[in-house]
């Protein structure tokens, strides 16, 4: 499995819209070849973090397109446009 981590930062103001744009996008993430979990995690500050759980590299990779394309729907909130970074899952416990 592997593991695509992307560090981002919210325009000040812009969390609720952010959310609601989020929200609006569920499907359109979800339906990535390949994904098996999707975690964003935001502090108060508006920094964030996605972590998506896809099946391999390649696939993520694959995915690569169409998830600019998705940050390109988040652009109006973010403060730049992230940087993906990623590696293999090396302990994924529950």
């Amino acid at each position: 499995m592997f593991a695509r981590v992307t560090p981002y930062q919210l325009k000040s103001g812009e969390r609720e819209a952010a959310l609601a744009t989020l929200e609006k996008m569920k499907a359109d993430i979800m339906k990535l070849p390949g994904l098996k979990q999707f975690i964003n995690v935001l502090g108060e500050d508006g920094s964030g973090y996605v972590i998506s759980l896809v099946e391999s590299q390649e696939l993520s990779d694959s995915n690569a397109e169409q998830v600019r394309a998705l940050w390109g729907r988040m652009g109006p909130h973010l403060a730049a446009m992230p940087t993906p970074q990623g590696g293999e899952v090396v302990a994924d416990w529950t």
